[in-house]
């Protein structure tokens, strides 16, 4: 069966609904045409030209990032630009372009729900109920472990499943951890409702300094795991579901996942050493 951009769309839409989106979110198919053959889908967490470039080696014409190509209006296309130039590049080469983001955050297997799940947690439910979704969608993830765990077996999953060496923490880790809340990607501003909700500790990323402040004056725990490190394990699910239709639907395409993405962020010592 001949596997069109719309097929991919409507795997998707089954699998984290679109209209689950937040208003200011721009998801869906954002450059290409829905009617466009499918050779190859690459996904990966953000649209950059590395991403492009890798595309087109490996013969993919379709990528699904989580992060939209094209988040805000845009006024202009300056082809000089690093931005200009993927979407130049992709037009060029008949890419089909899909943005999967929170409306991959509140499907009721989406991304915090793989952070969850990789930590141990179970009996995982939203953390902030979606109000344009069914029941069991929202955002961010707060689940149990069966047993009790220590700082040091809290920290050991933390920094597995992140694969980082370093995070950044606020408040202090309790002796016992029974309770975590989750968001992968930007979710300072839930770590109120995790903390109302019993958590123990909340893991997000991009923590401003208020909530950091907060954290700490209310004795609660808040573990900055950076964005990159706490939504990847979410594209592995995503090539998954992907494959799992490819097999159902008899495309015979190739679907892989991104192997040029690194995190943006590296680490300097006080003596300037770096990788």
């Amino acid at each position: 069966m001949t596997a069109r951009v719309k097929d991919i769309l409507d795997n998707l839409e089954i699998e984290a609904p679109f209209q689950l989106a937040e208003s200011w979110d721009n998801v869906g198919l954002l450059i290409g045409n829905p009617d466009q053959q499918v050779t190859g889908v690459l996904a990966g967490l953000d649209a950059t030209n590395a991403l492009i470039d890798e595309a087109i080696s490996n013969g993919c014409n379709t990528v699904v990032t989580h992060h939209p190509v094209i988040f805000k209006p845009l006024a202009a296309i300056d082809t000089g630009t690093p931005e200009g130039q993927l979407l130049k590049k992709a037009l060029r080469y008949d890419l089909a372009i899909i943005g999967c983001h929170t409306n991959f955050d509140s499907a009721r297997e989406g991304v915090s729900d793989v952070l969850g799940q990789l930590l141990g947690l179970t009996d995982l439910r939203p953390l902030v109920a979606s109000t344009n979704g069914a029941q069991s969608t929202g955002l961010g993830r707060i689940g149990v472990y069966e047993k009790e765990l220590n700082p040091e077996e809290f920290l050991i999953r933390l920094f597995s499943v992140l694969e980082l060496d370093t995070v950044q923490m606020a408040g202090k880790l309790p002796a016992s951890i029974k309770t975590v809340a989750v968001c992968g990607g930007s979710g300072s501003e839930f770590a109120p409702a995790a903390r109302q909700q019993g958590a123990d500790v909340y893991l997000s990323a991009e923590i401003k300094h208020n909530i950091a402040i907060w954290a700490r004056e209310n004795n609660f725990c808040i573990i900055d795991g950076t964005h990159y490190a706490t939504e990847k394990p979410a594209v592995a699910l995503l090539v998954k579901r992907l494959l799992q239709a490819n097999e159902t639907e008899g495309w015979n395409i190739c679907v892989r996942q991104s192997a040029s993405e690194k995190h943006p962020f590296v680490y300097i010592d006080k003596n300037h050493q770096h990788p």
